[in-house]
């Protein structure tokens, strides 16, 4: 399984940006997804998960309201909408899939099988 992300980038406090994550190699339905961030000199944090149908999403308290995940099964791909954003969510956000994992692991990194290798988000104040 390749996971791919994209769409970071500069943007300043209070925009938007919009971050993909592309994944080839098997069938993208069966995974549920996550999307984590790592600001230098940090620990990777939980920003949002996401199962399988959609059925249930979970946010990061600091990304709550302000973040919106989702996932588009026919074109296998992940999605973190992200608006409001804040100089304290600049940080290398990575996506994540498992097949395994249970709901409550959701949001424990350690819980994900496969990893993209992150895409970069700066917000300057």
């Amino acid at each position: 399984v390749q996971l791919q992300a994209s769409g970071g980038g500069l943007v300043q406090a209070g925009g938007s940006l919009r971050l993909s994550c592309a994944v080839a190699g098997r069938t993208f339905r069966n995974y549920r997804m996550g999307w984590f961030r790592q600001a230098p000199g940090k620990e990777r944090e939980f920003v949002a998960a996401i199962t399988q149908s959609s059925s249930s999403t979970f946010y990061g308290d600091s990304v709550k309201g302000r973040f919106t995940i989702s996932r588009d099964n026919a074109k296998n791909t992940l999605y973190l909408q992200m608006n409001s954003l804040k100089p304290e969510d600049t940080a290398v956000y990575f996506c994540a899939a498992s097949e395994t994992i249970i709901i409550s692991s959701m949001r424990s990194s350690g819980a994900y099988k496969y990893w993209g290798q992150g895409t970069l988000v700066t917000v300057s104040s």
